[in-house]
């Protein structure tokens, strides 16, 4: 992390925690404060909007915080796949980064298997025909 970075975070908590203290305190002083409305619209639960410096500082901070952690952030990884699988299969040894889902048996190439099957099925036949002919002509 930059110092730039580290600087914006600290200016951005510090003005963060300012404006919510400053809300707290707007909030319990006009809650304390009597009130000159008339009776009936007088409530402990009546609510003031905040004031604009108030809400400003509150953006302004979560802004500095943003520009902070982006600033301060790791380099980003590439996106092509290519690129990806070739870094990550280089850095562990040839092994691919989902080298155990495609090991499982749900991702195994059926098609090889297949002509496997098949050809054992015509060796087979070859060599059931073969004795059947031997018994015929013996």
């Amino acid at each position: 992390m930059t110092s730039i970075s580290r600087v914006l975070l600290i200016l951005g908590a510090i003005l963060l925690s300012h404006a919510c203290y400053s809300a707290y305190e707007h909030a319990s002083l006009y809650a304390a404060a009597p009130s000159s409305a008339a009776p009936a619209q007088a409530s402990s639960t009546s609510s003031t909007t905040l004031p604009l410096d108030i809400s400003l500082e509150t953006v302004v901070s979560v802004i500095l915080i943003c520009i902070g952690l982006v600033l301060g952030a790791e380099k980003l990884k590439p996106i092509s796949w290519r690129v990806w699988a070739g870094q990550v299969e280089r850095e562990s040894g040839g092994a691919g980064p989902f080298q155990a889902l495609e090991d499982r048996v749900g991702f195994m190439d059926i098609r090889v298997r297949q002509i496997g099957l098949i050809a054992g099925r015509n060796e087979r036949s070859i060599y059931k025909h073969g004795e059947s002919s031997a018994r015929t002509t013996g």
